[in-house]
């Protein structure tokens, strides 16, 4: 997929890894206090907004945390344009909820021509080659046959499977002593494949530049948490330079009032 920036675009945000769920409201909060408050014309959300979501009818409950957060996204779009990438957490987000939200599902990856840049977009899981257990698995649960198995279990089935699965999850990331990163080799092939120049992905929590060959470079966002000493926030804003091609790129916090330039 590209997506070609309109004219009106002069400012667009990034964000990912929110992991949203119902014990961490500090973290909703913050989010829910950015996407009303932001003065972008678009904002992408490239995957793991959700810590978990199991279906699209999990928004259904008009009481939930879910549908809170369907809410908060549905004002958002009233007044920006919203883009949402599927994550490694919250892959069985669909039609039905960009439906809700009044947002946009991202193909993963997909481009977007902003200025004078293609930027490459991915949540970037795919490309963490080294950690074989989880590509395994992924390949597993990408599957036609096995999604189609999943949803066709009650709601509540779903919930407790994913509630396992997580626990599984946090069991086996504490007993690594690191944590696999993007594969270069296959991060500068995707940006060839896709004529980009800039990546800009999450998944890892690693935020920060990384350059590449070629004058390429990986953009890589921060996860949310509120919970956190020192909390982390972190927005990644592109934005057009005097209406020219020449993008600013600058890294902000909704708990900070200023922003940090990125080298």
């Amino acid at each position: 997929m590209e997506l070609q920036a309109p004219p009106r675009w002069q400012c667009v945000d990034f964000i990912s890894d929110l992991h949203l769920h119902r014990s961490d409201l500090l973290t909703f909060k913050a989010w829910e206090h950015y996407l009303r408050h932001t003065s972008a014309e678009a904002v992408f959300i490239l995957g793991d907004l959700f810590d978990v979501w199991v279906g699209d009818d999990a928004m259904q409950d008009p009481l939930g945390f879910e549908h809170h957060c369907v809410q908060v996204l549905r004002s958002c779009s009233n007044r920006l344009n919203l883009y949402l990438m599927q994550g490694n957490r919250d892959f069985f987000m669909g039609q039905k909820l960009m439906q809700a939200v009044h947002g946009h599902l991202l193909d993963d990856p997909s481009v977007l021509v902003f200025g004078d840049t293609h930027w490459l977009l991915t949540h970037g899981d795919a490309l963490c080659l080294g950690d074989t257990d989880y590509m395994a698995f992924r390949a597993t649960v990408r599957s036609t046959a096995w999604q189609e198995e999943f949803l066709a279990k009650p709601l509540a089935q779903r919930q407790h499977i994913a509630r396992t699965l997580r626990a599984q999850s946090e069991l086996h990331k504490q007993s690594q002593t690191g944590y696999a990163d993007v594969d270069a080799a296959a991060a500068i092939a995707l940006l060839q494949q896709h004529q980009a120049t800039c990546m800009v992905h999450g998944h890892t929590h690693r935020p920060g530049n990384i350059p590449l060959t070629n004058g390429c470079e990986r953009v890589v966002l921060s996860d949310w948490d509120l919970t956190a000493q020192p909390p982390r926030s972190e927005v990644l804003r592109l934005q057009l330079k005097n209406h020219s091609g020449t993008v600013n790129v600058t890294r902000l916090s909704p708990l900070n009032a200023g922003p940090k330039p990125v080298d």
